[in-house]
């Protein structure tokens, strides 16, 4: 039967159906064994007695500059950081002085203008909001997020929240090796959903990049979390026993990745034991996500593979009206005193392959996935609107980096995602199935498309890029709810991307760029699903939308008037003329008309070798509908103010060393509309937060104690506008934490 718990269709993928940290025992024996027997073997067992000592030392208080300089884009390199853009660099070190806590999302905290959040309702993904894009609330959509070259934006996805979602809960952060951020359309490598921009991913590799290690954590409110990180190098020992390792540093052809006839591998196992209960009463989540990683080299190429299991179950606690707060309702407590529930099963493989040294050369990147998620969210006491998505997911990348000459290079690539399974939201009236849908759909989405992206330095200090993509979507709808609405969508969409970077001296930069991102439509844009009903009702409408797309224009500068200080600015202005706006009749149609535009500024001073500070200024000077549809409002629902300043402190204690942080957080002015119709301007109450971090590491130890202030009463990050009132998820004015993690 379909729409159910219980995927409909078979795929191979479903064979992995064990609990994901049932097997990490097992693999951790496994590697062991194998790298023991190696080493046994190789050249590995002659390493001085401290080598490993010094590899822990020096990841755990891992030193990478993450500040933009100037001339970074004149580079001509595949590198975020080398577009004519603002774009930000999340390092190992960034991301472990970071209080993640209960939300991966966390770990953009420090990023100036973005908002990213989970919405504190279990798994239903990672909102990540920047430049006024707000299509779909807090969930991820209108930002490309890639992991490892792969699309996690779901289009048409029913179990998380409408068309775009991203959900990142399966990662954790000792896993997440680099993180860019990417502000505006600027790039070609980066396909649907980049609108506002894109952020790029990276996981670590095992052996000598990672330490093994064995985190658990507490924080107030019933979190508990264990993490546990294998990194082994396995393989490549003499094929005679005789341990002589005089080749293994040879330059030869093969890239010495083969000694003896056997591969030399790096493995990475990370399996995490997630246990939240919640600042809300009838919240709680529980999470399992096993992921292993093996690398090796091969000739001039790098390979990889990695599979990920990811289990999690949860219940959530909805959201409470301001007015009924302001009245004195208990913020912890449940809306219509019915908790929303849900669960999220998800198995992938991915295999990469990229150039081991430099950038030059083909890139490629193969993956599947299944990805199972349901959601019923609280409708009133006794009925939920259960979401459904099971999808079988395969595609693929390959690139090309071509350099030609000292000043010049192009990429050029293509690639593919097909995306088929189940759709669904149905009514369920005291946790049981009802014969009514919100919809149901039978999806067989198929995209692909082309890119290249081309730069060249004319002379030494200017550099000029250009790109351009075509992307193509082949979908199959068969709209189970509305049979008269089923039908096939063919079209596709040209984004061409213009910018230029200019070194005016050692110490300024200037950058601009012209460039145009898109979204596809959504399946229920294209096949309509009326009003709720039982599967197989008469009517519904069929709207050939095209892809939505903007048209950005950044200017900007970074500057480093002195040693250790640099700052930086971008203005923006972005328009979209073909918003994809629902009409009375049913139908959807390529007509909305929106602006935004704004600035941020950030700055960053390196005051001593031991001490940093940062601040950032983030102003949406405008974010609106031109042409609102009536009775609604035309303001869109961004901050319009957002500051975000820090200061990080390391000095020696007795041992070992002490690392102190300290975060504030402030966003202010995001407009929202109440009333029947929703016409009624309000404001949301002020959010501020604080995070305080101190971790002491020594030997093979780091600890650290955490802190968050969230003090404004009624102020969240998770909030919108509804006929009654704001409707919000409130969070905890104070939170602590601890956690211990041994490294060996």
């Amino acid at each position: 039967m379909r729409f159910t718990s219980v995927p409909s269709s078979f795929s191979p993928l479903q064979a992995f159906t064990l609990n994901p940290l049932a097997v990490a025992v097992a693999l951790a024996s496994t590697l062991g064994v194998a790298t023991v027997h190696a080493q046994t073997d190789g050249s590995a067992a002659e390493a001085p007695a401290d080598a490993q000592a010094l590899r822990r030392v020096e990841v755990s208080g891992k030193s990478a500059s993450t500040v933009r300089q100037p001339g970074d884009r004149n580079d001509l390199s595949l590198k975020p950081t080398a577009l004519p853009g603002s774009v930000q660099h999340l390092s190992e070190e960034d991301i472990a002085s970071t209080n993640i806590g209960r939300d991966i999302s966390n770990v953009f905290r420090r990023v100036p203008g973005v908002l990213a959040n989970n919405i504190d309702q279990g798994e239903t993904g990672n909102g990540f909001r920047m430049r006024g894009f707000a299509t779909q609330g807090t969930h991820g959509a209108d930002t490309a997020v890639y992991v490892d070259g792969v699309p996690q934006n779901v289009p048409s996805s029913q179990g998380g929240a409408g068309h775009g979602p991203v959900f990142l809960e399966w990662l954790v952060g000792d896993l997440i090796s680099g993180i860019d951020v990417v502000k505006g359309p600027i790039s070609a490598l980066y396909g649907d959903q980049n609108r506002a921009g894109a952020v790029d991913i990276r996981t670590r590799d095992g052996g000598a990049a990672t330490p093994s290690s064995l985190g658990v954590s507490v924080e107030r409110y019933g979190l508990r979390r264990a993490t546990l990180v294998l990194s082994n190098t396995f393989g490549g020992g003499s094929s005679n026993g005789s341990g002589n390792g005089s080749n293994s540093g040879s330059g030869s052809a093969s890239g010495s990745s083969f000694f003896g006839g056997l591969p030399k591998i790096d493995s990475l196992l990370v399996a995490d034991l997630y246990r939240n209960d919640g600042y809300r009463r009838d919240s709680r989540t529980d999470r399992d996500t096993l992921f292993w990683k093996l690398g090796t080299r091969v000739g001039d190429a790098r390979y990889s593979l990695r599979f990920t299991r990811y289990v999690a179950d949860f219940a959530a606690a909805g959201y409470l009206l301001l007015p009924d707060l302001e009245k004195g309702l208990d913020p912890r407590s449940t809306q219509a005193n019915t908790p929303g529930f849900g669960n999220a099963r998800r198995t992938s493989l991915v295999l990469n392959r990229a150039p081991a040294e430099g950038d030059a050369g083909w890139y490629g990147t193969a993956y599947a996935e299944r990805f199972d998620r349901t959601r019923g969210i609280t409708s009133n006491a006794t009925t939920h609107t259960v979401g459904v998505d099971h999808r079988n997911i395969f595609g693929g990348r390959v690139l090309q980096n071509f350099r030609l000459g000292e000043d010049a290079a192009i990429a050029v690539g293509a690639e593919a995602r097909a995306d088929r399974g189940d759709a669904s939201r149905r009514i369920f009236v005291n946790r049981l199935p009802t014969a009514n849908y919100v919809n149901a759909q039978d999806l067989d989405l198929l995209t692909y498309g082309v890119f290249a992206q081309a730069q060249w330095r004319p002379v030494r200090d200017l550099k000029l890029s250009a790109g351009a993509r075509y992307d193509r979507f082949d979908y199959d709808i068969d709209n189970l709810k509305l049979p008269a609405a089923a039908t096939d969508y063919r079209k596709g969409v040209l984004t061409p991307k213009l910018g230029a970077s200019w070194s005016v001296m050692p110490s300024l930069e200037l950058f601009a760029n012209v460039a145009q991102g898109m979204r596809s439509p959504a399946a229920e844009q294209i096949s309509s699903s009326g009003a709720t009903g039982p599967l197989g009702a008469s009517g519904g409408v069929i709207s050939p939308v095209a892809p939505s797309k903007v048209r950005s224009y950044d200017v900007g500068f970074t500057t480093a008037p002195l040693a250790g200080w640099t700052t930086s600015g971008t203005a923006y202005y972005i328009q979209n003329d073909d918003e994809i706006t629902g009409q009375p009749d049913g139908s959807f149609k390529s007509v909305g008309d929106t602006t935004r535009k704004g600035v941020e500024l950030e700055t960053r001073w390196q005051i001593a070798a031991s001490t940093s500070v940062y601040a950032s200024l983030a102003r949406i000077l405008e974010a609106k509908v031109n042409n609102p549809a009536a009775n609604t409002g035309a303001k869109l629902s961004v901050p319009s103010r957002q500051f975000k300043g820090g200061v990080q402190h390391r000095f020696a204690l007795g041992a070992g060393r002490m690392t102190l942080n300290a975060d504030a957080y402030y966003i202010a002015s995001i407009p929202y509309y109440v009333g029947t119709p929703a016409t009624q301007e309000r404001e949301m109450p002020v959010y501020t937060r604080y995070d305080l971090r101190a971790t002491y590491d020594w030997a093979s130890m780091q600890a650290t104690l955490y802190a968050v202030f969230q003090p404004h009463r009624y102020g969240t990050e998770i909030a919108y506008g509804s006929a009654a009132g704001l409707m919000l998820s409130p969070v905890p004015r104070s939170t602590v934490g601890a956690s211990l993690k041994v490294f060996f």
